[in-house]
Order: structure tokens, then sequence, then C-alpha cells
């Protein structure tokens, strides 16, 4: 593998949006209480504000890689904690789905 390409891939995988690690975690409260409410879902609190900043890494983890999350400020972290949060809790969801062994 090239050095060069190894060396991008772990500065993306440390870079965080401007907000840094307090916001994502008021952010991703945020986002996982709009989530919980887009997806109808009945979570407690404590569930729905860890998938929201589980939604906030993994969603700006991955949007790294196709744009320049450094200067995307409150709004774009925003967005992709809540777009990360959906796929979690839909993620989620189908893991909790009860199954019907008998009927």
């Amino acid at each position: 593998m090239d050095t060069m390409a190894v060396t991008e891939f772990l500065a993306r995988s440390t870079t965080l949006t401007s907000v840094g690690w307090i916001g994502y975690i008021i952010i991703g409260a945020i986002a996982g209480w709009v989530a919980k409410h887009l997806m109808h879902v009945k979570e407690s609190l404590v569930v729905t504000i860890l998938v929201g900043i589980a939604g906030a890494l993994i969603g700006g983890f991955i949007l790294s890689f196709f744009v320049n999350t450094e200067k995307g400020g409150w709004w774009f972290t925003l967005f992709t904690a809540i777009l990360g949060s959906v796929i979690l809790l839909g993620l989620l969801r189908l893991v909790r789905r009860p199954t019907r062994i008998g009927r």
C-alpha cells in the first residue's frame, strides 16, 4: 500500500469538524433526539443520546472521504449527525425485532 495513501487515511480518520469533541457530544444529543422523532422509535434518553453521538462520529468519518468536513461547522455536523443517527436507529430496529418462532 502506498505510504501517502495510508497517511491520508489516518489523517482523515482523526479529523473532526470545527466543532470539536464537546460540539460532537452536544450536536450528537440533538441529532439523536431529532432522529428518534423522525424514526418514531421509543428509546430511552440515554440510548438516544448515545446513538446521536455515534451517528455524528460515524457520519463525520464517512463523509470526510467525500467532502472537506473541517470547514463544515455546526449545520453540516448536525445534518451529518442526524443522517448517521437515523441509519443507526434503523439498524437498531432491525436487531431488536422480535422473532416469531412457533407461529
